[in-house]
């Protein structure tokens, strides 16, 4: 039996930034008294985001841990490719090693960039670097104790960005809705972005609305707006 789409979860929401975020872009070590890591900003407005590729990796990459589903090929260690692991029927998979076959299970979940709100660019278009900070870090040599001075770019606590998260429901399958909020409060429990053993990156996400699309085997199309359920109410990873 081929699969239908029978539902779409439209997740939309904040995600605030509770110690500095370093989502790292491009490296300026060349320019004298320049930062070793900047951030990551839109080539145009030159506004930071949150790439949907960086918040997807990382709820998998932390599901796939909690659940004991991480893939292991010789000595790498990486998406699992089961297709029996809930995290590839999430996620998706490119080919079944377990069982030595091409297939392909595209990934349900689609996760947005997360642009800043206008809010936080106001309060942060006059900073002295528009909408980040810059903190400095010391190496020291273990012999010499000479200190190596590091100076990183990041998103000041406080900032909020938009959160956008689609999933689509198959049928003959679960919904999985409560494994999106797992992964999302793992996150919160851990970190996003780089640094985070070093203070960085801790966040918390704010849902503020889900609606769904329905859609029926004539064409026709549903549109509700469902309750917000803390992510404490739904079940464990």
């Amino acid at each position: 039996m081929s699969k239908k789409l029978l539902k779409k979860y439209f997740i939309s929401g904040k995600v605030r930034v509770e110690t500095g975020l370093m989502i790292g872009g491009t490296s300026s070590g060349l320019e004298i008294g320049g930062t070793d890591k900047q951030i990551v900003r839109h080539p145009v407005t030159k506004e930071p985001y949150i790439p949907g590729s960086t918040l997807k990796g990382k709820m998998r990459a932390l599901y796939e841990l909690s659940r004991g589903q991480i893939g292991a090929n010789g000595t790498n260690f990486g998406p699992t490719q089961n297709p029996n692991h809930s995290a590839a029927i999430l996620f998706g998979h490119i080919k079944d090693r377990q069982n030595n076959k091409n297939s392909q299970q595209p990934s349900r979940l689609i996760v947005r960039d997360g642009a800043m709100t206008s809010e936080t660019k106001k309060r942060l278009r006059d900073t002295e670097l528009p909408y980040s900070e810059i903190k400095a870090e010391n190496s020291i040599d273990r012999i010499t104790a000479v200190a190596n001075p590091r100076f990183f770019e990041r998103v000041p606590r406080d900032a909020e960005f938009e959160l956008r998260i689609v999933l689509n429901v198959f049928t003959n399958e679960d919904d999985m809705i409560e494994h999106v909020w797992g992964a999302l409060q793992l996150i919160e429990d851990d970190y996003l972005g780089g640094g985070g053993s070093r203070g960085n990156g801790q966040v918390q996400f704010k849902v503020e609305s889900i609606k769904t699309k329905e859609y029926g085997e004539d064409g026709s199309i549903v549109e509700k707006l469902s309750p917000i359920v803390k992510f404490k109410e739904w079940s464990k990873v």
